[in-house]
């Protein structure tokens, strides 16, 4: 287990009044364990209790030799596993749940449980891996300028030849030429009007003269997740193109240079969206400016008018303002950011000035 991250939670948990915690998501189990499981339809927990005496319920299909400094309870396929994760736990008591919990466990087990009471708890972990340590920025970092690197070489390959499609398959390629463990999330690859689609599938589209390139892409590297967005064009660039280009780079900026202690996330926000807003095209700006980024590429929190929460050293999060013009174009530049004591650290490289493909 990893000691300092288990101590932190079990603090909050006394400090909640949250006596026992059933955890269930691959990536905060990995978290405080070190180790991925990806149990898919099949129960995974891990159980922590503030008196100690933590245990992880595991199907014998994923055979563990290395010890994770925990008690390893394990069922198979025949078993009823939530009859035997209740059968460990104390009775009547709150009890913490994982928000991913899926229903089918957990109905089961509430109706084994008629004298505990059941509340979220998975806000604790939220709170606690919001905050990265040296380690988590240093993979953060790395898995950045790998993504930068990326960015530059399929940058280069983009000409009518390839479709959206292909453009996908090569950037596959070359995240295994670089190094990195594979993408954080499938990227959106879209060409002229289909960038107007915010979340574009890549599909076999060709480029025409005067397109918008949107390249929204991310690797991971040391299950650490990257995410950058780049907008080009094709051989030519419309002068509306060209405005709204430099309206959503400014907003970019104004966001990236709002971002220090204490400022909350609303802050942020506004600070890209008034910008955007006050160039006309505020309609145009169809979703939040950014969201947290870690072992998950949408970790807990984002940057949003409706949060109010403040912002401290150590948070990871994206820039990523857009301009989306139906039936014609969008445009979106997103760079990752590092809150430091003092401001911000932008994590990505890449050239955000406007960029005509050839």
């Amino acid at each position: 287990m990893e000691k300092i991250r288990l101590e932190k939670v079990l603090k909050e948990m006394d400090k909640e009044n949250i006596p026992q915690m059933i955890i269930s998501d691959p990536a905060a189990i990995f978290y405080l364990t070190g180790k991925w499981i990806h149990p898919g339809e099949r129960m995974l927990v891990l159980y922590l209790n503030i008196k100690g005496n933590h245990k992880l319920f595991i199907n014998k299909l994923f055979p563990i030799q290395e010890d994770l400094g925990i008690e390893k309870i394990w069922f198979q396929d025949t078993d009823q596993p939530v009859k035997i994760l209740s059968e460990h736990i104390e009775k009547e008591t709150i009890i913490g749940i994982d928000k991913n919990w899926p229903a089918r466990f957990l109905i089961e087990f509430m109706e084994q449980r008629p004298g505990s009471s059941f509340i979220n708890g998975s806000y604790i972990l939220d709170k606690i891996r919001a905050v990265k340590d040296e380690r988590e920025i240093e993979y953060m970092r790395e898995a950045s300028q790998i993504n930068d690197l990326a960015m530059e070489k399929i940058i280069s390959l983009i000409s009518h030849q390839y479709t959206e499609k292909n453009i996908e398959q090569q950037l596959m390629n070359i995240y295994e030429e670089l190094g990195a463990e594979g993408p954080s999330f499938a990227p959106i690859i879209a060409y002229g009007a289909n960038g107007a689609t915010p979340h574009h599938e890549p599909g076999h589209t060709r480029l025409t003269e005067g397109d918008s390139i949107i390249i929204d892409i991310g690797c991971k590297k040391s299950s650490y997740c990257a995410d950058m967005t780049r907008t080009v064009f094709y051989k030519s660039v419309s002068p509306k193109a060209q405005e709204i280009y430099h309206i959503v780079k400014e907003a970019n900026q104004k966001a990236i240079a709002a971002v220090r202690p204490g400022v909350r996330f609303c802050d942020i926000d506004a600070a890209a969206r008034k910008h955007i807003e006050g160039m006309g095209y505020g309609q145009f700006f169809t979703h939040r400016t950014g969201h947290a980024i870690g072992i998950e590429v949408h970790d807990f929190g984002d940057v949003s008018s409706t949060n109010t929460d403040t912002i401290v050293p150590g948070m990871i999060f994206s820039i990523e303002p857009g301009i989306y013009i139906p039936g014609e174009f969008g445009v979106r530049i997103e760079d990752l950011v590092l809150v430091t004591e003092r401001g911000c650290e932008v994590l990505n490289h890449f050239d955000k000035e406007l960029i005509v493909i050839d």
